[in-house]
């Protein structure tokens, strides 16, 4: 009976400090575990998508616009993207805790956006959730304009300037969701630090929104709170 009672502890203490296992979002080969909600492709079969998979890469082309979402929902992890414009600087994001499709103007699911618009990057917006930061009136402006619908303040700036690397270089971007605070790293710098989120689960999106993207890793730990 010792022994049995000795191998039992060891066998739970050996689970107890398994680490999480890291899920690949892409498998590098297609969208599998992915749909994309395109607008104009509802009605215009002349519209292709604007996600697809390229030398191993998941590529946003920017145009329609559009987002490429996880089928599954997600809670408490963190999610390592590494990215590039591969041409031209411009716009793309990271939406986590997505839910109602095209919330916002027709087009954008409810969400929390991890922004990555060049020299933007670490940005949160808000889409129908919310979040707060520290000094909030500083970073997204009188308090009155505030909200997550359109024509109000969404837009939350970042903490540092200079964190990105220069365009056709990978950047790392690492966004850990824990109940209901949300942290974003670019290249190791903390970026933003939100609490009092409004969601704490949901599904993980990437944008189409007018520039070429690549991305080669999408990557997600689940964190045990």
């Amino acid at each position: 009976m010792k022994n049995i009672f000795l191998f039992g502890c060891i066998a739970i203490g050996m689970l107890a400090c398994q680490k999480p296992e890291t899920k690949n979002l892409f498998n590098g080969k297609d969208l599998d575990g992915w749909h994309a909600d395109v607008p104009k492709m509802d009605n215009d079969s002349t519209f292709k998508s604007p996600f697809l998979v390229r030398d191993g890469l998941l590529v946003s082309m920017g145009t329609p616009e559009g987002h490429l979402i996880t089928d599954e929902q997600f809670q408490n992890y963190r999610l390592e993207v590494e990215y590039r414009f591969a041409a031209k600087p411009g716009n793309c994001g990271v939406l986590v805790h997505a839910s109602t499709p095209r919330t916002l103007y027709g087009m954008f699911p409810k969400s929390i956006e991890a922004q990555m618009n060049h020299e933007n990057a670490g940005d949160f917006w808000c889409i129908g959730e919310d979040i707060s930061v520290p000094n909030m009136e500083k970073r997204r402006g009188a308090r009155k304009e505030w909200g997550i619908t359109e024509g109000k303040l969404r837009r939350i700036y970042n903490l540092t300037d200079g964190s990105e690397k220069p365009v056709g270089e990978w950047n790392d971007m690492v966004i850990e969701c824990i109940e209901r605070t949300i942290k974003v790293w670019v290249n190791g710098d903390l970026v933003n630090d939100g609490s009092g989120c409004t969601a704490e689960k949901g599904q993980i999106a990437l944008q189409a929104e007018g520039a070429e993207v690549e991305f080669r890793k999408v990557e997600l730990t689940p964190i045990d709170k």
